[in-house]
Parts: structure tokens; sequence; C-alpha cells
């Protein structure tokens, strides 16, 4: 899932006009490196080669949403398209409907507030702050942020799952951070006279919008 960044990015300097830059180029693929790292950092091999499909599926589609999104917030503010996209997915589950209510009626009281805090925090709250920081900053270098989640899911799995990271794991964390730390400008990327080369072959592929 995390390959969408990496979508984001060129697609965006493609298409967007947002453009190549080193740091965002190279913050990426440390972090992308760090994200590789914790996925294959568990305990004993196991390759769901169906899920990775799927997996990959959902991130071109994620990537895509962030560049329409991106255009979309050019005409409207980011609350009204978080309201859209969100109704956008309740016409998508109206089939499962009946499923959920039948569900939801013999759900527990905790699994309910569970739901109502996935409805208000992960959603509401957080695609509005999302949408936000979207009309005020580069798709590319916004997207590259999200690769700091699975650092934090380390943590916050550790802390309160009891789920010990392995050092594997920890090392990809490490990477993680300091690759968004290098797309926001927090660590130096020297530019090497190869990365600049690159760079200038992609400026040359761009589109205008």
């Amino acid at each position: 899932m995390n390959f969408a960044p990496i979508l984001v990015a060129v697609f965006a300097g493609l298409f967007l006009g947002e453009g190549f830059f080193a740091r965002l180029l190279v913050g990426i693929g440390v972090a992308f490196a760090g994200v590789v790292l914790i996925a294959v950092g568990g305990t004993g091999p196991h390759a769901d080669w169906l899920g990775i499909a799927l997996g990959l599926t959902a991130a071109v589609l994620y990537a895509t949403g962030v560049l329409v999104q991106k255009v979309a917030l050019g005409h409207v503010d980011g609350l009204t398209a978080t309201f859209w996209g969100v109704a956008a997915g309740v016409i998508a589950t109206v089939p499962f409907a009946p499923a959920a209510i039948r569900e939801v009626s013999t759900a527990s009281v905790s699994d309910i507030g569970a739901m109502v805090f996935l409805g208000i925090g992960p959603t509401a709250v957080a695609f509005t702050t999302w949408a936000y920081a979207l009309s005020r900053t580069s798709a590319g270098a916004l997207t590259a942020t999200t690769l700091v989640v699975p650092a934090v899911v380390i943590v916050l799995s550790w802390l309160l799952l009891s789920e010990v990271p392995t050092p594997l794991r920890v090392v990809g964390g490490v990477l993680c951070l300091a690759g968004v730390a290098m797309t926001r400008g927090l660590i130096r990327v020297p530019s090497s006279r190869r990365l600049r080369v690159v760079e200038d072959q992609l400026e040359e592929c761009k589109v205008e919008p």
C-alpha cells in the first residue's frame, strides 16, 4: 500500500506540473526501503500473493484518488471535497446495508463505540485535515508524509497490543522517519550529477496540466 506515494510523486510531477526534486525522490526511496524492511521483518516466511496483488491495486486506486482530489481542491474547499468523497463511499456500500443493520443490532456497546470512533477520527477528522493540507501543498510532498505511518504503527502496536517489533522492523521504522524528514527538507539531500540528469529527463517527459 505504501507504494502509492511513489506513484503520486511521479504522476503529480508529470501531469500536475509539480516537477521532480532530489529531496523528494531520494526521501521517498529511503522511506520505501524502510517500508520493505518492515514488511519482511516479521517472524517466519509468508507470502500471500493475492493479498499483495490486492494491496498494489489499492495503492494504484489510492494514488489516483489523491491526484483527482488535488485537481478537485482547485475548485472546492477541503470540507466539501471530503463530504463528496464520503458520500461516494456511502453509495458504493449501500448493497451491504442490510448486513450492516443486522450486525449493528447484535454488536456490543464497545464495538459500536469503536465504529463511531473510526467514523469520527480516522475518517471525518483525518480526511478533512488531509484535504486542507493537500489544498495548500504539493500532492507528492504531502503523500510522502504518509510513509511515516508504518513507523507509528510499530510504536502503537508495541504499546497497545504488546507486539514487540523485530530489529529489522525497528530499522525499517527509522528509515521511514528519515525518508519523510528528507522529503520535508529536515534532512539535507545532496543532489548528485546522475540524479540531476534523471530529474532533467523526467522534466522533459512532464505534461502540462
